[in-house]
């Protein structure tokens, strides 16, 4: 349930990286996500998105930080303590270390890509309990193109293209690694739209979003995220549709912010 709706949250590309001018160390986005339950939607989580600045012996790189927390009253129907962490290039985008840590009603799984631009490559690590005990490790090395991002730096990269240039109907093309599986994502523009927000009314662009060869989300333009039509676009509204319900996302407060 949830986990979809973070998922979509996170869905948040041209033919190649493009230079980012909309975030930098220091923002911090905070979001309430509901949940159709019995017809009526109700808040069951926060989700807070957190970038800050990451020094190696190499690299100075930006850290895209992201969790997915059930509220206490509901961790008994549905715990969740997700995290998602991208390593990217502050000014590209392009990631070099991906994570997944997830907890969610019991179920816990490890994700770590690493990835050899140079290569085309990215090394990949997964582990997962398994019943009655123990771990299931697997490790393998992937081919990817140039353009495979993971889940947490497509969401920052998007943020990163001129959507003042498109026009109703563009549609781009996303590669996700997710869960050692390349995945297409159309992401079509639909509109410029202005909506009523906790941090005020803004003007946004509209998107839908879908899986290329996949029933995951349902509907035609049912999912759908806003980002602010200013510099930063930031993510502030998203709504999804998958098969056992519907859900929300909306934004709480916003600090740090670049622009």
């Amino acid at each position: 349930m949830l986990k979809y709706l973070f998922v979509l949250s996170l869905l948040v590309s041209s033919l190649s990286f493009g230079q980012n001018s909309a975030f930098s160390a220091g923002e911090k986005l905070i979001f309430t996500a509901s949940y159709n339950m019995s017809g009526v939607l109700t808040e069951l989580a926060q989700v807070n998105m957190e970038t800050s600045e990451v020094r190696t012996s190499k690299a100075t790189l930006l850290r895209l930080k992201c969790t997915a927390t059930t509220y206490s009253k509901w961790d008994s129907f549905f715990k969740i303590r997700d995290l998602y962490e991208s390593y990217v290039s502050p000014k590209s985008v392009k990631p070099y270390l991906y994570k997944r840590d997830i907890n969610e009603g019991g179920y816990s799984k490890f994700v770590q890509y690493k990835y050899s631009h140079s290569k085309g490559t990215v090394t990949s690590v997964i582990k997962k309990k398994k019943k009655g005990g123990g771990t299931y490790d697997q490790n393998n090395t992937l081919k990817i193109s140039n353009n495979t991002k993971d889940i947490v730096s497509t969401i920052y990269y998007l943020r990163t293209l001129n959507l003042s240039t498109y026009s109703p109907g563009k549609v781009i093309t996303l590669t996700v690694l997710f869960d050692n599986k390349p995945t297409e994502i159309a992401v079509t523009y639909l509109s410029k739209e202005t909506i009523s927000t906790n941090i005020g009314n803004k003007a946004c662009y509209k998107l839908a979003i879908s899986i290329k060869n996949s029933n995951v989300l349902k509907g035609t333009n049912d999912n759908l995220l806003w980002l602010s039509a200013d510099d930063n676009k930031i993510p502030v509204f998203a709504k999804f549709k998958v098969a056992v319900g519907n859900g929300e996302l909306k934004i709480k407060s916003a600090t740090g912010l670049k622009n």
